[in-house]
């Protein structure tokens, strides 16, 4: 399963999200600010970050390392109008969400990135010892 990365200052929601996660079986982490997000993600290399868009109001850069095959998935609730992103952090995002309404829509989302990762030969997988000598 996958390794999730949740980042955003709304502590119910993204302990919401984490157990959603964990109940499917993938990885989750918790970050509440950016930096915090770039020094889980290091060793971590997570295949799909969730991240409120707010973390990102003037990047112009993530400096987030992901797994490789993964996506950015940006949200923000109902009330907040989508993200205004600089072309290069555009370019990155799979998704705007809603949260928590289209939380069903992120766990497609995620599924669909881990299938997509596997299928191109990115995803993790148990590899084999080296082979045995009779």
């Amino acid at each position: 399963m996958a390794t999730i990365l949740l980042a955003g200052d709304d502590a119910a929601l993204l302990e919401g999200l984490a157990q959603l996660l964990a109940s499917l079986g993938h990885t989750t982490a918790v970050a509440r600010s950016l930096g915090e997000a770039r020094e889980i993600a290091g060793p971590l290399a997570p295949l799909v970050a969730v991240m409120d868009h707010r973390l990102l109001d003037g990047m112009d850069t993530l400096g987030i390392t992901l797994g490789a095959g993964g996506a950015l998935v940006l949200f923000r609730d109902a009330a907040t109008p989508p993200a205004t992103l600089p072309a290069n952090l555009r370019r990155m995002v799979l998704a705007d969400l809603t949260l928590p309404l289209e939380r069903n829509r992120l766990v497609t989302l995620v599924t669909r990135v881990e299938e997509r990762a596997a299928t191109v030969g990115r995803g993790r997988r148990d590899t084999p010892g080296p082979p045995m000598h009779r």
